[in-house]
């Protein structure tokens, strides 16, 4: 299935919350419970949305937001704009 976000919309995939820290210290279920807030964006919706937020980038976003897509097991989230609140930015 491909799909493509219409408007102002942002196609993200969500990354799941790390069950180990760096350190090797393994977090409880209940640590790592709640819903990831961490995607990846898989498409836009217009290009110049594609300059703000570029596809590829890691961004942060509402909790509870978006409507979810599944296509078999992968789970996808369609955003709008005003959903993202920031991209991360590794050093």
């Amino acid at each position: 299935m491909t799909i493509k976000p219409i408007g102002k919309r942002v196609l993200i995939q969500s990354i799941k919350a790390e069950t180990t820290t760096k350190s090797g210290i393994l977090l409880p279920e209940t640590a790592t419970k709640e819903d990831p807030i961490i995607g990846e964006v898989l498409a836009v919706g217009t290009a110049e949305l594609e300059k703000i937020i570029p596809v590829g980038s890691k961004i942060i976003y509402t909790r509870y937001s978006g409507t979810e897509i599944k296509d078999g097991e992968t789970k996808f989230v369609l955003l709008n704009e005003e959903d993202v609140l920031a991209i991360v930015e590794l050093l």
